[in-house]
C-alpha cells in the first residue's frame, strides 16, 4: 500500500473504558460497546462519533486522530487528551518462498517480549494465524512455544493489533477488497487462559465496523480447558478447534499435561456441549502426526471410535472434523514427523470410517512459521526455556541462535 502512516510502537494494558487522570485509553482496547461507551461516558459524545472513528481504524487503518477527516475540531482535540491508537511495533516481517507471510511483533513498552503472527493465503483465501499470549501457560511437549516458556497474557489491542498490522499490509479494505478471509486463534499461547481479552478481540474481528468476519470464519482453538469451553459456548459464537492429538488418557497426558486435569472423557463432554449450542456447526479436532508416537493403526481406530461417539451424542453426521497435521520439527526436539506412507495410512483408515480428515499441508516452514514451530521473545517467567537451552546444550552443539525464534 502507498501512503502508509508511520506506526506508533508502544502498547498500553487492557484496562477500564473510563482511563484514569493523565492516561490515554488505546482505542484498540474497545470492541464496539466499550467504544460507544467511551465516547458517551468519557468525551460526551454520540455513539455514531464512535462509529466513524472505528472505521477510520480498522478499515482504513489511520491512527492520527487529525487525519480521521469527518470529524469537527472540538472532537479531535478531546480524543487527543483522552484517548490515543497504539498498535504494535513490527520487528520485523518475513516472506515464504509460498506466500506464507510472518510478522516478530513487539509486545510492551520495552520491547524485550514479542510474539509472532502468521499469514497463510490459500486458494481465494487468506489466513491469519493469532497469538493470544507471550509464550504460553500450558507446556505441550511437541510445541515450539512452549518451550519459551511464559510472560504474560496479551491485551486486546495487542491481539487486535496483529490483525491491524497484518491488514493493513495486505492492502485489506474490508467488504470491498477483502485479502483477509479467516483469522485462527492458534499461534503462541492458549487462547482460553486469556479470555476476557481474546473474546473481546474476536468481537471487533467479526463487527461490519471491524474486519467484518463471518463468525464461522474466526477460529478459536483449544487445548482443551474445558470450563471455558462451556463459557465460551455463552458468550461467544465462533468456530471451535480442539488440540486433540492422542484418542487415549495416558498418551494424551503425556502430550499434553492439561489432560490431567480435564481427561478426554471431560474435554468431549465440553465439545458435545457447545456443539448442541451452535445447531449445524462442526467442531475441528487437530491431530498432530508424531513418528511412533501417535500414528499407528490403533490409534486412528481409537479416534474414530471417539469422534464417532461425538456425532452420535451431538445427532450430526460429521460433526466432528479432523486436520491431520504432520508433526514439523524444530531444534531440539525428540519428536518427528512420520514418513508419508505412514500419514496416508492413518489417513485411509479414518476416510474409510467416513471421517472426514484432510492433512494440512504444511506452509511457512522456511521461516519457520509452520504449525507448532512460533517461538517470538519471551522473558520467560517460568523455568521452561532455561531447562530446554540446558538440554540443547547437553545435547551437545545447539547455539541460542537456533532456540531463538527470530535468529537470522
Amino acid at each position: 500500500m502507498s501512503g502508509l502512516q508511520p506506526i506508533p510502537s508502544l502498547t498500553i494494558t487492557d484496562g477500564p473504558v473510563s482511563a484514569g487522570v493523565g492516561v490515554r485509553q488505546n482505542l484498540l482496547d474497545l470492541d464496539r460497546d466499550g467504544l460507544e461507551r467511551f465516547f458517551v461516558e468519557v468525551l460526551g459524545e454520540q455513539k455514531f462519533r464512535a462509529h466513524q472513528v472505528m472505521k477510520w481504524i480498522h478499515h482504513r487503518y489511520v491512527t492520527d486522530f487529525d487525519q480521521m477527516t469527518d470529524l469537527g475540531k472540538v472532537l479531535r482535540a478531546k480524543l487527543h487528551a483522552h484517548a490515543q491508537v497504539v498498535v504494535p511495533n513490527v520487528v520485523f516481517d518475513k516472506p515464504s518462498a509460498d506466500g506464507t507471510h510472518k510478522w516478530l511483533l513487539a509486545m510492551g513498552e520495552d520491547g524485550r517480549n514479542a510474539i509472532e503472527t502468521v499469514y497463510i493465503p490459500d486458494k481465494g483465501r487468506g489466513t491469519l494465524c493469532v497469538s493470544s499470549q507471550v509464550g504460553c501457560g500450558l507446556n505441550c511437549t511437541f510445541c515450539s512455544t512452549a518451550t519459551q516458556g511464559f510472560n504474560r497474557n496479551l491485551t486486546t489491542a495487542e491481539i487486535i493489533g496483529q490483525v491491524w498490522v497484518a491488514a493493513r499490509h495486505l492492502g485489506n479494505v474490508p467488504h470491498q477488497r477483502r485479502r483477509l478471509t479467516n483469522v485462527v486463534m492458534m499461534g503462541m499461547g492458549e487462547p482460553l487462559m486469556n479470555f476476557d481479552s481474546v473474546v473481546r478481540a474476536m468481537s471487533v474481528m467479526r463487527d461490519d465496523l471491524g474486519y467484518g468476519l463471518a463468525n464461522k470464519r474466526v477460529t478459536l482453538s483449544t487445548a482443551g480447558l474445558a470450563p471455558m469451553i462451556d463459557r465460551l459456548g455463552v458468550e461467544s459464537d465462533v468456530s471451535l478447534a480442539v488440540s486433540l492429538h492422542a484418542p487415549f488418557d495416558e498418551l494424551r497426558s503425556e502430550l499434553m499435561p492439561i489432560n490431567r486435569k480435564y481427561p478426554i472423557a471431560v474435554l468431549m463432554d465440553a465439545c458435545v456441549n457447545y456443539a448442541l449450542r451452535k445447531k449445524g456447526d462442526s467442531v475441528t479436532f487437530e491431530y498432530t502426526l508424531m513418528k511412533g508416537v501417535n500414528d499407528q493403526p490403533e490409534h486412528a481406530r481409537g479416534l474414530v471410535k471417539l469422534l464417532r461417539e461425538f456425532d452420535r451424542r451431538v445427532q450430526m453426521k460429521d460433526a466432528a472434523k479432523v486436520n491431520l497435521i504432520p508433526f514439523n520439527p524444530f531444534p531440539g526436539t525428540r519428536f518427528q514427523r512420520p514418513e508419508d506412507a505412514a500419514i496416508r495410512t492413518f489417513q485411509k483408515l479414518l476416510n474409510e470410517a467416513g471421517m472426514i480428515a484432510p492433512v494440512r499441508r504444511t506452509r511457512g516452514d522456511d521461516i519457520d512459521a509452520a504449525c507448532g514451530q512460533l517461538k517470538g521473545q519471551v522473558m520467560d517467567r517460568t523455568r521452561r526455556q532455561a531447562e530446554f537451552r540446558r538440554g540443547l546444550e547437553r545435547a551437545g552443539g545447539s547455539t541460542a541462535e537456533q532456540v531463538d525464534g527470530h535468529a537470522a
